[in-house]
């Protein structure tokens, strides 16, 4: 992986960096388009490439249980398996393992689970869950972290950090055992096998910084996890429910402690809001599931400002969505048959209010 800064802000710490990893460029500040199961709803590949600055997301917890890891590795690997010719990255899951809260049960070797689909139980180790990224040929891995509520007090948040470290260091280990030593099936892909079997084994890893909304533990971690031989690093644990003053304090104070030669990843975070706070915060990358999920409950992000298209005044409404957008929702469709549509719940509002 090379990573590159281009340009740098006199007035803030936002930048404009470049990651380059097997060939495909990805300029940041870059937000990433969350598919979770292999799938960024409602989108197929070319729309996505379209849309997308040649990386997408995905999420090892919920391949893992559906299709399957091994589905995925009889593909040829998650490219192949969604025919995504440009970069992954994953997710470890740990967001959601811990998110199940009575269904989970933590300890230092890792956490067992209980699949949200049929009830089985797993155990997600940092060991297993760097392999199963690997063996999915994600290009971005990310370790097995213990995320805390903003509930959570110093001591539980102190034992939390205290795991979340050693598992980097675990997942770090394994990491660099595995990497180039996963068997891989053929790739089974129509239109892009070669650049797909190319792609797949540019493998990287990056570290999360934990802590809370504790100042001194997020120090803690940024010195901890920035001393590991990580590619990039990310900063988790800003995406529960906080306050956004207080969020944005520990944003602004983590991110200034870290690295500038590495990318910067700011986990489950998307409003054009906390976007803008972070890029003058100098993170260069993002993912958030929530601008896709509004857009199909008929909230538009514009540049005018947030619409509601269920609203009543856009019934006769035939202007564009975006006055200032030329995608192809813009360019083809008013607000007045957006707002039918969702309405109606037919199938191409879902398509239409992602684009």
């Amino acid at each position: 992986m090379k990573f590159s800064i281009i340009k740098e802000s006199k007035t803030s710490a936002s930048r404009v960096c470049k990651i380059e990893i097997g060939g495909i460029e990805v300029e940041t500040p870059v937000f990433m388009p969350v598919g979770t199961q292999a799938t960024v709803k409602s989108l197929d590949s070319d729309e996505v490439k379209e849309l997308s600055n040649n990386i997408i997301l995905s999420n090892t917890y919920h391949l893992y249980l559906r299709p399957g890891i091994e589905v995925i590795e009889e593909a040829g690997g998650l490219h192949s398996f969604m025919n995504w010719d440009k970069l992954i990255l994953t997710d470890s899951g740990g967001f959601q393992v811990f998110s199940l809260k009575d269904l989970a049960k933590i300890d230092d070797e890792g956490v067992q689970f209980k699949s949200h689909i049929d009830g089985s139980y797993h155990f997600f180790s940092p060991e297993k869950v760097v392999e199963l990224q690997l063996r999915m040929g994600s290009n971005i891995i990310m370790p097995l972290d213990e995320p805390v509520s903003p509930q959570e007090n110093q001591e539980q948040t102190k034992a939390a950090l205290q795991r979340t470290h050693k598992w980097a260091k675990r997942s770090l280990e394994t990491f660099k055992k595995l990497k180039g030593n996963v068997p891989r099936k053929e790739v089974k892909n129509f239109n892009n096998k070669e650049s797909i079997e190319r792609i797949r084994d540019e493998n990287y890893h990056f570290g999360i910084v934990q802590g809370g909304f504790i100042k001194e533990l997020r120090e803690e971690s940024v010195e901890f996890i920035c001393s590991l031989d990580f590619d990039g690093f990310a900063i988790g644990g800003l995406s529960v429910g906080e306050e956004k003053e207080k969020t944005y304090e520990i944003l602004n104070y983590t991110a200034s402690l870290m690295p500038k030669e590495k990318p910067r990843y700011l986990m489950g975070v998307g409003t054009p809001e906390d976007i803008i706070i972070a890029v003058e915060n100098g993170i260069d990358m993002f993912d958030c599931v929530f601008p896709t999920r509004a857009g199909r409950r008929g909230l538009f992000f514009t540049s005018i400002g947030r619409i509601n298209i269920r609203n009543r005044k856009y019934e006769k409404d035939f202007s564009k969505p975006d006055p200032n957008c030329n995608c192809y929702t813009c360019r083809n469709y008013s607000r007045a048959y957006i707002r039918h549509l969702v309405k109606a719940e037919e199938l191409l509002a879902y398509r239409l209010v992602t684009i």
